[in-house]
């Protein structure tokens, strides 16, 4: 959201006030997080007593939430309606900060962070690590703006055809300016599809179905980390503008509608180290089961499909030696007009509890989709309603439109009844034998409604997903147990993390939409998801053959893989047989490669640093990694670069080190980037110098004993000594000490 016009002039109808001095510096207390700096920053600089005659003054606060953390809060008028933001569930009881107060300056110092605000004019708000100064907030950073009904402000909101409605504009707004250093560079703000590098671009935090192919984005963080070894978290779970040195180059700016505004500034100095922060304050990722990791096969979404097709595709995966792991059911499990009513449809599925028997006897998980809308023909809609658990309007009536299914109505999950009876009926179908639920859909939540805890509609549009994919979660860990529980979610927020796995949407069946899913994959790490999937082939449309067999590939090297389409079955053998040649090459590949995934899956719920990773976080200080947004790390050991092209010939860059093939053992010199021609059956996938991978000794499933028969790879190019740890799915570990030093291929 841009206030000015130029560097000199405002927006019509825009009235500033901007923090031009810290007047008085007190030490204070935070609710939560124990000693605080209070600074009264007046809106103009105090010359005499006459001059704190109505005069607005916005208060900022100072304190520390977790080690190397520093929250700070910008108010004007206290007494508002306040939020509570995002769950914290790493905050530390009594806080992490140590506050002083001087003549000169007040400082809050966490663990390597320290926040300085030196006295007087103009406003100026540092922050250093170990010494060396990060970003600050200075001259006309901090402001309250007044918005004029005619003013001409674009407030950034999706319209009719995206989010339901158009959101009013707010009669007011807070912002914050960070400093931009020189040739800092900004990622993350969730999975967003266009540039992985953000500078210069503006980016609404407004979950949307809006597709890959927009800038709208269905998971929305209002988290960004930079080159320069810092991260930045705005703490409103509703409509965050931010403009990346956009209207202000040398700035990046952010502002929420209200009279508050409160952010997180998180110390690196690595990326790595921002992530850890960032993650154990807001949550880091559950584990995993092994299963998840192997292949997903769906009836895709428009296809017609009965038991007999659902058998038939899985008896000719088995036949052709192509391991399926979960057999996804998409929305037409349920009759059409009754979505979600959680009945399967009797004209198809007559006998749902002895099909679920015959495919967990194929060894099968079995997935169902779920949304969190109840269509008036279902059943439920009039329980629902009765009870007073769909969400309604302000004059009390139940909210509903007819997008997506007929008289739709949204369950309210800040009614604990609700929840509890919507789990209820997740309940029956996990003990029918559902494994995993894909929870589709949780962007499109209206603002022109009354929730149940009285909850800001705009807050709550970002935040819903939250309540319904926790809700989901929630049913799994109790049904199941921790480690054992996984989702196929689409939309998120901050702290959406713990509650894997995400999907990157809907994309298209072209190489275009395969390159805009990564650079969308890659933007979601940087904001903290440690796992990510994708519609291999594209969701829209049907895959070129060329197009389908280089996306299995890249699937399959993703952390989770499902085939999945719209209209049509994306079975490998509808395409032709190489493309069933190439499914069991990859998908063998990956099960040899379930030691080394499912480790780095329990890495991440230890340490916050993700499975899927940008290249970037893995080689922080070579400048030639900076805007790389074809490629990825898997773990920490792996490089991955998917081919995007018809003739087979990608480019990609390779660090410093020998770098070796895993598929064929070729080893390079890296520090340069470079042009290889790949047939189908390959790609790009190197090891770093150095990497000790462990293989599988089995080709047919994920979810084995990675100790029976295991075989570490040890590759060139290192030095010294690497421990490396296994742990098997059933949770027993065990540590290799490896010697790199006669290692020379």
């Amino acid at each position: 959201m841009k206030f000015t016009d130029g560097f000199w002039q405002l927006r019509p109808g825009v009235s500033p006030l901007y923090a031009q001095e810290a007047y008085d510096i007190d030490p204070g207390s935070h609710p939560t997080d124990g000693e605080a700096v209070v600074v009264s920053a007046t809106t103009a600089i105090i010359g005499q007593r006459g001059d704190t005659l109505n005069r607005p003054v916005l208060t900022v606060t100072l304190s520390s939430p977790l080690e190397g953390v520093v929250r700070v809060r910008i108010e004007r008028h206290v007494g508002g309606r306040r939020h509570d933001g995002f769950a914290l569930p790493g905050a530390v009881s009594g806080g992490a900060g140590a506050a002083s107060v001087t003549r000169d300056d007040g400082m809050l110092q966490s663990g390597p962070l320290r926040a300085r605000i030196r006295r007087g004019a103009p406003w100026s708000l540092d922050f250093d690590v170990d010494g060396r100064r990060i970003t600050g907030s200075g001259f006309r950073a901090p402001a309250w703006f007044g918005i004029a009904d005619d003013a001409q402000v674009d407030p950034g909101m999706p319209g009719e055809t995206v989010s339901g409605m158009n959101l009013p504009r707010a009669a007011s707004y807070v912002r914050e300016q960070l400093d931009l250093g020189v040739g800092e560079l900004v990622y993350g703000l969730g999975e967003r599809f266009g540039p992985l590098v953000k500078n210069g671009q503006t980016v609404d935090i407004w979950n949307a179905d809006g597709g890959t192919s927009s800038e709208q984005a269905y998971k929305n963080i209002p988290f960004y980390l930079t080159s320069s070894g810092y991260g930045v978290l705005v703490n409103d779970p509703g409509h965050v503008s931010f403009e990346v040195g956009s209207e202000a180059v040398e700035r990046v700016q952010f502002a929420v509608s209200g009279e508050a505004l409160e952010y997180f500034v998180f110390a690196g100095p690595t990326p790595k180290d921002v992530l850890a922060r960032y993650t154990e304050l807001t949550g880091r990722a559950a584990i995993v089961p092994a299963w998840s990791y192997g292949l997903w096969l769906s009836t895709s979404f428009t296809t017609d499909y009965d038991e007999a097709t659902v058998t038939s595709f899985i008896d000719e995966m088995a036949r052709r030696e192509l391991p399926v792991s979960v057999f996804h059911f998409d929305c037409f499990w349920m009759r059409e007009f009754n979505w979600c009513d959680f009945e399967w449809d009797p004209r198809v599925f007559p006998d749902p509890d002895g099909m679920l028997e015959r495919l967990h006897a194929k060894d099968l998980r079995v997935s169902v989709w779920i949304n969190p809308y109840i269509a008036q023909r279902s059943p439920l809609f009039a329980e629902a309603a009765e009870a007073g658990y769909l969400v309604r309007r302000p004059d009390g009536t139940v909210w509903q439109w007819d997008k997506w299914q007929a008289g739709m109505g949204l369950v309210d999950f800040t009614n604990p009844d609700a929840t509890g009876w919507y789990q209820g009926k997740l309940r029956a179908l996990v003990d029918q034998g559902v494994d995993c639920f894909k929870t589709d859909f949780g962007e499109r939540i209206p603002v022109d409604v009354a929730w149940a805890d009285g909850s800001d509609p705009e807050r709550m549009h970002n935040l819903y997903t939250q309540l319904y994919n926790r809700a989901v979660h929630d049913v799994l860990v109790a049904a199941r147990g921790a480690g054992e529980a996984v989702l196929f979610a689409r939309s998120a927020t901050a702290g959406g993390q713990q509650m894997p796995v995400h999907w990157g949407g809907d994309n298209t069946s072209t190489f275009p939409s395969m390159a805009e899913t990564l650079r969308g994959g890659l933007s979601l790490a940087f904001s903290g998801f440690a796992h990510w999937s994708h519609d291999i082939g594209g969701f829209e449309g049907t895959p070129d053959p060329l197009v389908y067999k280089r996306w299995t590939a890249f699937g399959l090297l993703s952390t989770h893989s499902r085939l999945h389409g719209s209209s049509s079955y994306r079975v490998p053998w509808n395409f032709d047989d190489e493309a069933v040649a190439v499914t069991r090459r990859f998908t063998q590949v990956k099960l040899q490669l379930m030691p080394y995934l499912y480790q780095a899956g329990r890495d991440a719920a230890a340490t916050g640093i993700p499975v899927f990773r940008p290249v970037q976080l893995e080689f922080p200080h070579d400048r030639a990694t900076a805007y790389l947004d074809r490629q990825f790390m898997l773990g920490s050991e792996l490089m991955v670069a998917p081919v995007m092209s018809a003739d087979g010939e990608v480019e990609f860059y390779l660090p410093t080190g020998i770098w070796t093939s895993l598929l064929t053992g070729e080893t390079v010199e890296g520090g340069s980037w470079r042009r290889e021609t790949h047939d189908v059956f390959s790609l790009p996938l190197y090891a770093r110098p150095g990497a000790v991978i462990p293989w599988g000794a089995r080709a047919d499933r994920p979810d084995y004993d990675y100790l029976d028969g295991l075989t570490l790879r040890v590759f060139a190019g290192g030095s010294g000594t690497r421990d490396v740890t296994v742990t098997t799915p059933e949770g027993r570990t065990e540590t290799f000490t490896v010697d790199l030093a006669d290692v020379t291929g």
